[in-house]
């Protein structure tokens, strides 16, 4: 295992044809999303029109990345109802399909029969993983890389079912 993780733009970069997310958690308390999360819960809401308000360098990683060629997607397994914070996820989420990202929803009670990891990872290229590790409250506990292949086919098998199963962010309707 390498002794540093690499920076996501290291990472995307380093993808051919695919890179795939999956995340699992009702909540998170990530330190780049405070702010917007409070914006969001104060009333404030992304104006699909004023891309230069929303526009971010997140996702100019993720256009350049789709730009080359590699198919990015992430899945997102929720419980429902949602949280307050999947809420707020979901509001934002045009904003990843804006870029390329293509994204789907997997209510939690239909992953019950899926063997998943035990965390949230990007897998790259079906070979190179990349574990997110979270505190109980959501912060980030740091990253963490591995090529083992039988994790790598976990994260691979995983993400395919979840991926088959889950509802297109545009069909995917929150109450």
């Amino acid at each position: 295992m390498p002794s540093s993780v690499p920076t996501f733009a290291e990472l995307l970069g380093s993808a051919s044809r695919s890179a795939v997310h999956l995340e699992m958690r009702d909540s998170y308390a990530v330190d780049n999303e405070k702010a917007r999360f409070a914006e969001w819960r104060a009333g404030h809401r992304l104006d699909p029109a004023d891309r230069s308000s929303w526009w971010r360098p997140w996702l100019d990683l993720i256009s350049e990345t789709v730009e080359r060629g590699v198919v990015v997607r992430r899945a997102r397994i929720v419980s429902e109802p949602v949280s307050e914070y999947i809420r707020f996820e979901h509001s934002g989420t045009f904003t990843n399909v804006a870029a390329g990202e293509q994204v789907r929803w997997l209510p939690r009670r239909q992953a019950s029969s899926i063997a998943l990891p035990g965390n949230d990872f990007w897998l790259i290229d079906g070979r190179l993983i990349r574990w997110n590790h979270f505190t109980g409250e959501g912060a980030s506990a740091g990253g963490e890389i591995s090529e083992n292949p039988t994790e790598a086919k976990l994260c691979a098998q995983a993400f395919e079912t979840v991926w088959a199963r889950g509802i297109p962010h545009d069909e995917y309707k929150i109450d």
